[in-house]
């Protein structure tokens, strides 16, 4: 007989600087699967202000990239138990979020970076967040295809999308976009797109012209 139990379970996420309650905006960052938050939010650095605050939390589901040792990486889920993964995701994602925001008199907008698997996880978060979302970057992936597409259209109806997509992606398959397609004119919303020179990654280049949008 299989059962199950909650417990306190502590999670680890990543700052681009010590928070001062100040920052005008904050962005979320959901990393790929098989990355860790410390060294995801690098890539962000640059962009970092005093104005702005990164914050990246990292999935709770660890394994070797390879073999039996070496190298470590997180993930959001897998297959297995995946119901409950998203529960916990859920849970962990709001508590964060919350008492980040809870520091601040004025608040911030809060944005949303998700590249890969961290994009699925961050719509599926993010449409059941009782907060607003400002901005939502799906960078080399695309809505989770679990969403519930009335709660999600109302959620997100100010929510302003951008799809973003190297053109040597070979994990992004054809028919991955083509259900996306599907699933955005469901969902109704107007999603600008980008595409850059390269494959299943981050282009500094294309950030800069993102965030420079939103100084």
């Amino acid at each position: 007989m299989k059962k199950r139990i909650q417990f306190n379970f502590e999670a680890s996420y990543s700052v681009s600087h010590e928070p001062t309650s100040k920052e005008k905006e904050i962005w979320l960052l959901f990393h790929g699967y098989g990355q860790l938050a410390e060294f995801f939010i690098r890539k962000f650095q640059e962009f970092d202000n005093p104005n702005r605050l990164f914050v990246a939390p990292e999935g709770t589901n660890y394994n070797y990239i390879e073999g039996f040792r070496g190298r470590v990486g997180a993930n959001w889920m897998t297959r297995h138990e995946r119901e409950i993964a998203i529960a916990n995701n859920q849970r962990y994602l709001n508590q964060l979020v919350d008492g980040l925001l809870a520091e601040y008199q004025e608040k911030p907008t809060l944005r949303i970076l998700g590249f890969s698997q961290g994009a699925a996880t961050a719509t599926r978060w993010a449409s059941n967040w009782k907060g607003e979302v400002t901005q939502l970057v799906l960078w080399a992936g695309g809505f989770a295809e679990d969403l519930e597409l009335e709660l999600a259209s109302l959620k997100f109806a100010k929510t302003d999308f951008a799809m973003v997509l190297g053109n040597q992606d070979e994990l992004i398959l054809p028919e991955s976009i083509e259900k996306q397609e599907e699933l955005i004119k469901k969902l109704g919303l107007p999603v600008k797109k980008y595409f850059f020179e390269g494959g299943h990654s981050l282009d500094q280049e294309l950030l800069s012209k993102i965030f420079l949008l939103n100084p």
